[in-house]
């Protein structure tokens, strides 16, 4: 397998821009970190809930997993120490560690974790439940052998590299099971408690969440590989993009995560300043409803897919967050297939509307949160669907409102974004590729191609296939006919921008490395002395 290159992962995130003088303005505290972004999307700091962006590059900090992932791919021990694979499954050896509240970390508590994922069953249990994990089975499947030894057996539809990435993912974290037992409220798994508070045994603990306002933690003194270097780190919801690029250049925060392409470029050889452009390997997507009276149509998908110059918005809008690219897949990952010939076409869309039976047009609402560049990106799709005769009304919103729009099934069209949780085809394009109950009884909400009622049994089929085959040419084989048929079948879940996440740096910050999948640790981030 292919894991992301270092020429991608490693220098595309530290080698953009360094320099070395500072500012002359006001500092932040030398010990406490200050990070300005849009906090719209954190709707939780459950990590059995929370799936968002932001909520869990936050949480990547409070929680500690068996394993971890590095940003160029590789998987590396975290509370476990060492793994054993054999034909049935994964033993797991712990380390010798203690949560924020003292009690040590033991394989009852990872047991304990894994089985709150999937019986609370939210979004975040979907990436387990997609391979065979469910509330009904992760009893028999996850078992404590003893209290530093943990058993997870195959579901018989996972091989054990892909498990092990899975487990990577925030959703896996560890809790402390006897503090959470604490506030258990109405058979809620301590939900209601856990949104708000932090159980983990990551380097930091959560002193404070204030929505859409700030977040703040506090440094774990008793981190199993020593105290983390910040005694705070405190996360400001900034989401004007003139008013933190100001900030930044102020000095009263550190970094920056939440800019426009254009002031993002007034960075670009400044003095005092690193940019790191950190990729993703997932998408800016235009999401179609399918159970909608046009959008059922693969000819109006198609002809959307005609209709959006992305040439045009990459070069204006875009820039350092995306470039265009329509296959789920980077174009840079192995078995990646040439993109579709999708590009602006005003007669070509016009010509499949009114085979649709569409000639005159129609209109739809487009819902997308507030937040660079989003917002901009529906914009833009307005304008250039207005051509072929689709008028979209645009319908702004917070985090909460268009999440629940989106696993609701409440829209037309809607921007989402997708990130990777593994380094190869699969990892990035399963959640496009993979919809086993397509009916509105499943209820599958954390299952993002179930959202678009887009049902897809050949592509899921495939898709399950690919990821059980052990052989490497033969898997690579169906990642090239699963991209192929996944264009042939005119998306609903449209990817239109590689994913990248552009941030700024105020350059006495030191050891800062953005993740792919925003996992982004700062137990050993510093800050150098104003020169």
């Amino acid at each position: 397998m292919k894991h992301f290159s270092k020429g991608l992962f490693v220098g595309a995130v530290i080698g953009a821009l360094t320099i070395a003088a500072p500012l002359s303005h006001a500092a932040t505290p030398r010990d406490q970190l200050v990070i300005g972004t849009s906090l719209a999307q954190v709707l939780s700091l459950d990590p059995h809930q929370a799936t968002e962006g932001k909520a869990v590059e936050i949480m990547s900090n409070l929680y500690d997993r068996l394993v971890n992932s590095t940003p160029d791919g590789k998987i590396v021990p975290q509370l476990a120490e060492s793994w054993k694979v054999d034909d049935k499954g994964i033993t797991f050896t712990l380390r010798q560690a203690n949560f924020a509240s003292g009690n040590p970390v033991t394989a009852k508590d990872v047991v304990y974790s894994i089985g709150r994922l999937l019986k609370l069953d939210q979004a975040a249990a979907a990436n387990l439940k997609r391979v065979g994990y469910d509330k009904n089975n992760v009893d028999k499947l996850v078992t404590a052998v003893d209290d530093k030894t943990v058993r997870i057996d195959f579901s018989g539809q996972v091989t054990a590299e892909m498990l092990l990435y899975r487990l990577t993912t925030s959703t896996t974290s560890v809790v402390d099971s006897v503090e959470v037992e604490k506030h258990v409220a109405d058979n809620d798994y301590g939900n209601a408690w856990m949104r708000t508070h932090s159980a983990g045994s990551g380097p930091f603990t959560l002193n404070r969440w204030s929505p859409n306002e700030l977040v703040i933690l506090d440094a774990n003194k008793d981190y199993v590989t020593g105290a983390p270097k910040m005694k705070r780190v405190i996360v400001r919801h900034v989401p004007e993009s003139q008013v933190e690029r100001l900030m930044l250049e102020r000095g009263d925060i550190d970094i920056a995560s939440a800019m426009t392409a254009a002031d993002l470029a007034t960075f670009k050889d400044k003095q005092g300043f690193t940019i790191q452009r950190i990729p993703t390997g997932g998408f800016y997507v235009l999401s179609m409803n399918a159970g909608n009276q046009y959008l059922s149509n693969p000819k109006v998908r198609e002809a959307i897919a005609y209709g959006i110059d992305y040439k045009g918005i990459e070069k204006t809008i875009m820039g350092p967050y995306g470039r265009a690219r329509n296959v789920p897949v980077p174009e840079n990952f192995e078995s990646a297939i040439p993109n579709p010939d999708w590009h602006l076409d005003v007669e070509k869309s016009k010509q499949l509307l009114a085979e649709a039976g569409f000639k005159d047009g129609f209109s739809l609402t487009l819902k997308t949160i507030a937040q660079t560049p989003r917002i901009d990106l529906a914009t833009a799709i307005q304008a250039s669907l207005a051509q072929v005769g689709i008028k979209i009304d645009i319908q702004q919103g917070n985090g909460s409102e268009i999440i629940a729009a989106h696993r609701a099934r409440d829209f037309d069209l809607l921007i989402p974004q997708t990130s990777a949780y593994m380094p190869n085809v699969l990892g990035s394009m399963e959640q496009f590729s993979s919809n086993p109950d397509n009916s509105k009884e499943a209820n599958n909400a954390g299952n993002f191609v179930w959202r678009s009622a887009w049902d897809i049994p050949e592509l899921t089929a495939l898709t399950a296939k690919a990821s059980m085959e052990p052989d490497a040419k033969k898997r690579g084989e169906l990642y090239v006919e699963m991209q192929k048929m996944f264009v042939e079948q005119k998306p609903a879940v449209l990817p239109m921008f590689e994913r990248f996440e552009p941030i700024v740096l105020s350059s006495k910050v030191q050891g800062y490395v953005g993740h792919p999948t925003q996992l982004t640790r700062l137990e050993n981030v510093t800050k150098s002395e104003a020169q």
